[in-house]
């Protein structure tokens, strides 16, 4: 079983910059040891944000290394989803040969499992696993609810050790942050007030692409009890977020990317470029966050 790791505080799921079709590994590289700079507590590498499931196994762990080797000894988080067990379980020993904080895993989508179906797999997953187990919430994405019972009962799992909250429920998420037993991280960008205040323990926002220390500040003072300084920063953050995620993501983040010089505007498909428009948005949000922060 995996070693007890603090899960806690921000973190950023990164972005996986392509030249053409291929990985561009050495715009990670630089991406990576840029934001590493920044007060943040960590990476995941190949989550939903960095469009792990267009990209082969091997492109996942040279992903992985290459986090691993320029993150400046930050913890990573490494993503994972799939369906089927034999083909999850190799990659999982490859994962955690290496040295990760935590495999952050999403319910198996598409097959429409029962709950107790859903369970068994999460079981199975952290029985075999050398790192501990954080659960991915995301129906959005996966088109699976995973109920409160249901993620109450893997909380009792030792070494499932904490969940990335996209449920969009907010009862969920006080329920789960009242029990205790689960690193309870938002997953939701314009939820890491909310969610923290209630007690949460942090974030994973794509959104720390962009500004990383004042989204690390925002975690930080509002864990801290600093409500004021939390509120401050989440006025000016929020229409930001807002703003990155008003077309698939991680199309209008990547476009302001590109924008700022770190990497090329590439996807790989099924995802698409972000209309002009909505970059231009967010530009101007990204603007008028500096402008406030600055004041």
């Amino acid at each position: 079983m995996g070693q007890f790791v603090d899960l806690s505080g921000f973190w950023i799921p990164l972005v996986t910059p392509f030249q053409g079709d291929q990985v561009d590994l050495p715009a990670l590289q630089r991406l990576v040891g840029h934001l590493a700079k920044a007060p943040i507590t960590g990476f995941v590498a190949c989550g939903s944000t960095g469009e792990a499931e267009s990209l082969t196994h091997a492109e996942q762990l040279a992903v992985l290394d290459t986090v691993l080797a320029h993150g400046h000894d930050k913890p990573v988080i490494m993503g994972m989803a799939g369906t089927r067990l034999d083909d999850m379980l190799p990659h999982l020993h490859d994962i955690t040969r290496r040295p990760v904080a935590a495999v952050l895993i999403s319910a198996p989508y598409y097959l429409r499992p029962s709950q107790a179906g859903i369970a068994a797999h999460f079981r199975a997953l952290a029985d075999a696993s050398a790192a501990p187990v954080m659960l991915y919430d995301v129906p959005v994405r996966t088109g699976v609810q995973m109920t409160l019972d249901t993620l109450l009962g893997l909380a009792a799992h030792p070494n499932i050790r904490g969940i990335k909250d996209c449920g969009g429920d907010e009862d969920k998420t006080r329920a789960l942050v009242d029990d205790g037993r689960l690193t309870v991280l938002a997953g939701d960008d314009h939820r890491i007030f909310s969610t923290v205040c209630m007690g949460g323990a942090g974030a994973i926002a794509a959104s720390g692409h962009l500004l990383p220390q004042h989204y690390a500040r925002l975690v930080a003072s509002a864990r801290d009890g600093r409500l004021a300084e939390a509120r401050r920063l989440y006025h000016a953050l929020a229409p930001l977020s807002l703003a990155l995620f008003a077309e698939p993501n991680p199309s209008v983040s990547k476009a302001v990317l590109a924008r700022q010089g770190w990497m090329s505007d590439a996807l790989r498909p099924p995802h698409s470029p972000a209309s002009v428009e909505a970059v231009q948005r967010a530009w101007v949000a990204l603007e008028a966050a500096e402008r406030k922060l600055s004041a």
